[in-house]
């Protein structure tokens, strides 16, 4: 099976075109915003972080922002930086490495906003001029990249929904291609049942302990809200464990191949998961950081996320939300049909297909959903 997609310097294939507006700190997001808004084919990327931050969390943010430049995605990538945050050298060299082009302005460099707005402008409309010249080119599944999440679950989540997206995610790996999944705070209570899958001794140990992480965080009272949310527990859910087990099931049923820290990039084919929140700006990031070139959002009771250069298709077997939400909707399941696991999962895999080789996605569409962000963890400010 194949898609069309574009072939990139390094062999990674993208499933989007687009040059990429990364801001580099929490003070350069107004200028990153204005830029993507006045130069077609451009996509942004801003977040909270990148000053007052422990040194965990500035390495993290680097080493993530970094992995996103180097997304198949985006055919070119400026930063926009303030400057006060230090030098960004490493995450631009670390972009160059890919073979795309990779320039970034700097506001305490450039005499100001005014400046560096113009200058931003001027070099994305340049290179947005120089990747469309880039055309699809037909190639097999086995370059895809998919990210799976689930939120704002309810019954028909764990029940029908997530284990399509598992369907789906089991035969990209039989296919040779890549997966990946997060959510650590979603797997808590059903580790163990991940944990056999571990292709080694340490990914098992690997999991067990971003695991183990978090419940520290959780017991110490640093991590607020462990519990399920009103919305799951109105949505029949009781517990964090039966949340759990409904969000393992969509990492289908292959082989872990790793366990990811945030903005780190798998190093081979096959499954892996990342070390997320589960809040899902924060957990989509890492998807997409990984090197997910087309995400999967399982909902039940519906949920408007997408991101801003990787496309997202919502998933749901609540036919009520299926109906109320068709306009955030892209896939629906009945849960009450005689349609098969494997005739769900195929279906969805066509499905993927298509979207990778341009079929937009209502979440792209409607732009809706594009507030992402960085899991910060040992915030100081």
């Amino acid at each position: 099976m194949s898609f069309l997609g574009y072939v990139r310097p390094n062999g990674a294939v993208g499933t989007r075109n687009y040059v990429g507006i990364i801001s580099t700190v929490v003070c350069a997001n107004d200028i990153t915003t204005w830029i993507t808004n006045q130069v077609p084919g451009c996509a942004p990327f801003t977040h909270q972080g990148g000053c007052g931050q422990s040194e965990f969390d500035t390495e993290v943010t680097r080493r993530t922002l970094a992995s996103l430049g180097c997304n198949p995605n985006l055919g070119a990538v400026l930063l926009v930086s303030l400057g006060g945050e230090g030098s960004i050298d490493g995450i631009q060299d670390a972009i160059a490495k890919t073979g795309k082009q990779v320039e970034k302005v700097v506001v305490h460099k450039m005499g100001g906003v005014n400046n560096t707005f113009a200058e931003g402008m001027r070099l994305a409309r340049l290179m947005a001029m120089d990747i469309s010249k880039a055309r699809r080119e037909e190639v097999d599944d086995s370059h895809l990249f998919l990210g799976a999440k689930c939120g704002c679950s309810d019954t028909t989540s764990g029940l029908a929904s997530n284990p399509t997206l598992g369907a789906a995610m089991d035969k990209l790996v039989e296919r040779g291609g890549t997966c990946v999944f997060g959510e650590t705070t979603e797997i808590t209570g059903a580790e163990h049942i991940l944990a056999r899958r571990a292709a080694t001794p340490e990914v098992r140990e690997k999991l067990i302990d971003v695991v183990t992480r978090l419940e520290k965080k959780i017991t110490s009272g640093d991590v607020p809200g462990a519990n399920i949310a009103q919305a799951n527990i109105a949505g029949g859910l009781t517990t964090l464990e039966e949340k759990s087990l409904g969000a393992v099931i969509k990492a289908g049923t292959t082989t872990l191949r790793g366990v990811l820290e945030l903005g780190e990039r798998p190093a081979g084919k096959g499954l892996y998961m990342v070390d997320t929140a589960g809040q899902a700006p924060r957990a989509i990031t890492g998807l997409a950081a990984a090197g997910a070139t087309v995400m999967m959002f399982s909902t039940g009771k519906g949920a408007p996320w997408g991101f801003p250069f990787v496309p997202m298709i919502k998933v749901t077997a609540n036919p009520t939300t299926c109906g109320c939400l068709s306009d955030l909707m892209d896939f629906c399941i009945d849960p009450a049909g005689d349609e098969s696991l494997e005739d769900r999962g195929g279906r969805l895999y066509k499905e993927i297909l298509g979207v990778a080789s341009g079929n937009m996605t209502k979440a792209e569409a409607l732009k809706i959903g594009m507030y992402v962000d960085i899991w910060q963890r040992d915030v100081t400010h």
